[in-house]
């Protein structure tokens, strides 16, 4: 039995046009299990509700850790702790220890990180950047495409599950289209359990499953310990506070305008599109700009209707200044987005 998350890997990795051998190379399931889910519409998995079993390495993982760290640089083996801990009393098997000893020592030596570019189309990776704490802070909303290094970020004052969504929507919007996969951290509006079903099979938010179903994205996580694996949208979120959020903090400060999600907006928008995306980019030596146009083929349609209908600020290829403030939904006075754009 597959989980819901393999069965929505399955269904949008067919939409991409991905042949059911493909499908099971990627996934690493037979053919035969893609086929059935394919042709035979079951119904959909259920999340199971049992228990976790404590595990009969429990009462013995703190005498195991100390040994490890005692023999340290000496490597114990997994046969010797097993003789040991069963003449304590361990009653379990040697390849549920070997199991828990690669788990916990046994990874891999840290390799140098190997640079290489994202196909277009590919991939986005997406994170949460604090601006602002407090009682009314600013987060903000950063994602960045694998292959071009597009940009876009919006300001929100909460990172609800609502407002991850509206986020994802308007960035699909800006960038004109949707990429294959996302890359996350653990975010608790995207993943509910990691490793849920197995290594790698995580348990998703069960509104964020059904976006990303619907959207037609698969959504990836993160290793643990590894922030090489979204480096790209780690390093704008430091970019976008030190580049965009300060400067801007403290000329409207010192123009007396109050720093709030719906002012800065409209700066973040003419920024992304004069500033942000236009700089040649240190990695590809291209403007980032230049380089979406050149992705843009490669990312999947948007639905018909992708953003919902409610009043927000317009996100288009349009510098700011070309749009007109009828256009905008005002909450301030109008001399107020004037002195702010004389501010930018």
């Amino acid at each position: 039995m597959i989980s819901k998350e393999e069965l929505m890997n399955i269904q949008v990795l067919h939409q991409q046009g991905y042949s059911q051998r493909a499908i099971a190379k990627q996934l690493g399931i037979s053919r035969n299990t893609v086929k059935k889910y394919l042709t035979s519409n079951p119904e959909e998995p259920k999340y199971s509700n049992r228990p976790k079993t404590d595990s009969k390495l429990d009462t013995y993982k703190p005498f195991l850790h100390s040994r490890i760290a005692q023999a340290s640089p000496i490597h114990l083996s997994g046969v010797v702790l097993f003789r040991e801990i069963k003449e304590q009393g361990y009653s379990g098997s040697l390849s549920l220890l070997r199991q828990y000893l690669y788990d916990y020592r046994g990874k891999p030596e840290v390799q140098p990180v190997i640079r290489f570019e994202t196909p277009a189309g590919k991939q986005m990776q997406v994170d949460w950047g604090q601006m602002r704490g407090g009682k009314k802070p600013i987060h903000a909303f950063v994602a960045v495409l694998g292959f071009s290094r597009a940009l876009f970020v919006v300001m929100t004052d909460n990172m609800r599950y609502e407002t991850l969504e509206q986020c994802h929507r308007q960035a699909f919007d800006y960038f004109q289209g949707i990429p294959q996969q996302i890359w996350y951290d653990n975010m608790k509006t995207v993943v509910i359990e990691r490793d849920a079903y197995g290594e790698g099979q995580h348990k998703l938010h069960q509104s964020f499953y059904q976006f990303s179903k619907t959207m037609g994205f698969i959504p990836k996580l993160c290793k643990p310990y590894r922030p090489q694996t979204k480096g790209k949208v780690e390093r704008m979120v430091r970019y976008v506070r030190d580049n965009f959020y300060r400067p801007l903090a403290t000329q409207l400060s010192a123009a007396d305008l109050d720093v709030d999600v719906e002012i800065i907006n409209i700066a973040c928008q003419q920024w992304l599109d004069t500033v942000a995306n236009q700089r040649v980019h240190d990695t590809t030596r291209e403007k980032p700009a230049d380089k979406l146009i050149q992705e843009r083929p490669y990312l999947q349609n948007l639905p018909p209707k992708l953003l919902p209908a409610l009043p927000q600020i317009a996100v288009s290829d349009s510098p700011v200044s070309e749009v007109t403030f009828e256009e905008i939904p005002l909450h301030h006075e109008l001399n107020i987005y004037e002195q702010l754009l004389e501010v930018r």
